[in-house]
């Protein structure tokens, strides 16, 4: 009997249940799409340190290396599985010849390896340990997606001549933001070219507990062992650098299903509601029978269950039939998850949790049953909104407005809570489609890289110790040339070098600060400000979290062999070199030089092209880059990532906002087919009544986009600020594009508004004056 009801009440009201299915479809997608995403994500990350067996403690270090001291050390340490040094052998990019081109205009430091004996083995691209054949180099994935190599070129580095013959997976230097790549030459290969490259250590441990990796990292540096190089990098670290670019988009997946889900609400509460209104009467006779509440909500609730059923189900499979595009860059860099299983149950229990939700959220709605009096429901039916606006606005006095015009601002005002859910969809729709398009449009500007620790600049000089001896001289060489050079507007140079902080009484731990003028080309800070004295510090929001540091605390340094007490002034984020950087403005004579940054800005931006050229040339040891190019070698695929879900919502918006739009007018006309009949009687034409429903959503619209613009640039920045912190950002403002977010977007809402308003409406012209009259 009950599927029989569920069958009738859909005859009747096909739009309405197509239009829930399609919202409860929708989520169901995005949401089953995401949870699998994120359980194949982490299981392909998994799976490929397992098979390259990726060391769980990283230091890289330019220089000697006591190895006996290192044994003692692992000697000590209970927690250490295993340990190794390998050889990477940094070459410059200028001597890497691929065909016809060469890697020097890249900004990765990039080098040669051989296969490691033991673990941190570099992998094909069917997930098998390499070893190359002399004469052929495998090539990192990083140069395959961006075109600069292929299966079959020849590379010739100093002379010596290789077959590209594929391309490896590195566990550790896998994605574009890590500042390494390593090419794989065999071990007799490598010797040839020893002499000319500029040698580089990885020292590497496998341990029993991976959690303590950070304590491992507080000893070695406390026990003042070989850390010539970057900051150490721990597993947590690199699995977090392997998920960002595929881990943010899925993320902004999440953020759309999650407004989809409510706007399923939102239409389920809709059209629930307007169907209890109908049913009013008829609710009344079977409370007064004796039937109980529950017996009564089970009639509907079987129906939107059955509704949700069947979206959830179809939602779920067809997530599994789109995964593949998707998973294509998850698999090209990590390789299959190994959790294809898992991957399905958790997509069944995503859209599982949708089906439960519109179970509760509809028996949550029908709770107002028990409140219908039953004498006040046979006699009088479903109670209407009272509103004054009625005696306040009379038609007799309106001098402002047309006719039409009036009497649909006039409904809006009397049946407020009618128009709210049209007006929060309005507002989700609105805030799907911009919030989005802003984070890609944040992360895709310059200013940017301010919040990554990096000042806006016109072209970037790096000068690494790895690839160049004399840094200190090689570094004032370039910087003359800049002096005498008319063109530049600005520079500076930013010197890197390790130093020891002091921890506690006794305890050292080595910190990498960037010295130099700070305020040259500023970077935005989360807290505080940029050091503006030799007495004061600012710090990486990592570097500050593993210090137990805060604004207006003191630091211990070591400098040139004495005591310096030093004032931390800001606090700002740094993903470049492990994230755990700090910046001062104090001199020293001692420490360990580790690079040397130069930004330049040019009087004319349109010469920067020629003058990365020229410097080139000029200074063939150095990277110089375009900061154009380096942000998009550097973030690019994250980028592109966001980009393509930034699409995806405006996709999204379109839709909600069509389907909604088209629901609401579709239901109104019914709904008040009694009033448009008298409306018809006294002369208002068919048309006449059709500008009046227009003028309802023009009125619902323009409040909507408002509403949602202010909402996506307010409360959008701070679920903005939850997903780009995954990237490393830990503070930073939206970049609107004001023609997307104030004209684009609003125009296109009001388009799509229009459009369904005015096929919502186009059955009025059919109405029959008498069939509705006589009703009443």
């Amino acid at each position: 009997m009950i599927s029989k009801i569920i069958r009738n009440d859909i005859r009747k009201s096909k739009l309405i249940t197509a239009a829930i299915t399609a919202f409860i479809f929708i989520a169901a997608v995005l949401t089953s799409l995401s949870a699998a995403l994120i359980v194949n994500l982490f299981g392909a990350i998994d799976n490929m340190a397992l098979k390259a067996k990726t060391p769980h403690y990283l230091q890289m270090h330019s220089g000697d290396v006591d190895m006996e001291r290192l044994r003692r050390f692992v000697n000590m340490q209970s927690n250490i599985e295993a340990f190794q040094v390998l050889e990477f052998l940094n070459i410059e990019g200028a001597k890497i010849k691929i065909g016809d081109n060469t890697l020097a205009s890249s900004v990765q430091d990039n080098g040669l390896s051989s296969q490691s004996r033991t673990f941190d083995f570099l992998l094909d691209l069917s997930g098998k340990v390499i070893y190359p054949s002399d004469n052929e180099i495998y090539v990192p994935l990083y140069y395959m997606k961006s075109g600069a190599a292929k299966v079959g070129d020849t590379i010739t580095i100093y002379g010596v001549t290789f077959t590209v013959v594929g391309f490896l997976r590195d566990s550790m230097m896998n994605p574009a933001i890590t500042a390494s790549k390593r090419f794989l030459v065999s071990e007799s290969d490598f010797e040839k070219i020893r002499k000319y490259g500029s040698m580089e250590y990885l020292i590497e441990f496998r341990l029993k507990d991976i959690s303590k990796a950070s304590a491992l990292e507080s000893e070695y540096l406390g026990a003042g062992l070989p850390s010539n190089g970057p900051p150490a990098i721990t597993i947590q670290i690199l699995i977090l650098m392997n998920a960002i670019t595929d881990g943010v988009m899925i993320a902004v997946l999440m953020f759309i299903s999650v407004l989809v889900i409510a706007v399923a609400f939102l239409c389920i509460r809709f059209t629930l509601i307007a169907k209890v209104e109908d049913d009013y009467r008829e609710i009344g006779i079977l409370k007064a029978i004796g039937l109980r509440v529950s017996n009564i909500k089970s009639l509907y609730t079987s129906k939107y269950g059955a509704i949700a059923g069947f979206a959830c189900v179809l939602g779920f499979l067809v997530s599994i039939a789109i995964q593949a595009p998707f998973m294509e860059n998850i698999r090209l860099y990590m390789g299959e998850s190994g959790r294809f299983f898992q991957g399905l149950l958790f997509g069944f229990l995503g859209a599982a949790v949708i089906f439960l939700a519109i179970l509760l959220y509809v028996s949550g709605v029908l709770r107002r049953f028990r409140k219908i009096s039953v004498a006040q429901a046979i006699r009088f039916g479903a109670p209407r909104e009272k509103s004054n606006s009625a005696r306040i606005f009379l038609l007799s006095k309106n001098r402002l407005f047309s006719a039409n015009t009036f009497l649909g601002i006039l409904d809006v005002l009397s049946r407020k809570k009618l128009y709210v859910t049209m007006l929060m969809v309005l507002v989700i729709s609105t805030f799907i489609m911009i919030v989005p398009q802003n984070i890609y449009n944040t992360v895709s500007s310059r200013n940017f890289m301010t919040y990554m620790g990096i000042g806006v600049c016109d072209m970037r000089i790096d000068i690494p110790q790895t690839q160049t001896d004399n840094i200190g001289e090689k570094t004032a060489e370039i910087a003359e040339e800049l002096a005498r050079d008319r063109d530049v507007l600005q520079y500076t140079v930013l010197t890197n070098v390790m130093l020891d902080a002091k921890i506690g009484n006794d305890t050292l731990q080595k910190i990498n600060v960037e010295l130099g003028d700070h305020t040259a080309f500023p970077i935005s800070y989360s807290s505080g400000r940029a050091p503006r004295t030799e007495a004061e510090i600012a710090l990486s929001t990592l570097n500050a979290g593993d210090l137990g540091k805060s604004i207006g605390e003191e630091i211990i340094l070591i400098i040139d062999g004495e005591e310096k007490r030093l004032i931390i002034c800001g606090i700002f984020s740094d993903i470049t070199n492990g994230g755990k950087t700090a910046k001062a403005i104090f001199k020293v004579n001692q420490g360990d030089i580790l690079w040397t940054t130069i930004p330049v800005a040019f009087y004319d931006s349109s010469t920067t092209e020629m003058k990365v050229s020229q410097y080139k040339n000029n200074f063939p040891f150095a990277k110089v880059a375009n900061i154009e190019e380096y942000s998009a070698q550097m973030f690019g695929s994250t980028v592109s990532a966001i980009k393509t879900a930034s699409y995806v919502s405006i996709a999204a918006a379109i839709m909600l906002t069509v389907l909604i739009t088209l629901l609401f007018m579709k239901m109104l006309v019914v709904k008040d087919r009694h009033t448009n009949a008298i409306l018809k009687s006294v002369g208002f034409t068919g048309r006449d009544i059709r500008k009046q429903y227009v003028t309802r959503s023009i009125i619902v619209l323009a409040l909507g986009v408002v509403i949602g613009t202010i909402l996506a640039n307010t409360i959008g920045e701070l679920l903005g600020v939850a997903i780009i912190s995954s990237f490393g950002a830990s503070s930073f403002h939206f970049v609107v594009n004001p023609l997307f977010a104030y004209v684009f977007s609003p125009l296109l809402i009001a388009l799509c508004v229009y459009i369904a308003a005015f096929l919502g409406v186009s059955d009025i012209r059919f109405l029959k004056i008498a069939d509705y009259i006589k009703e009443e």
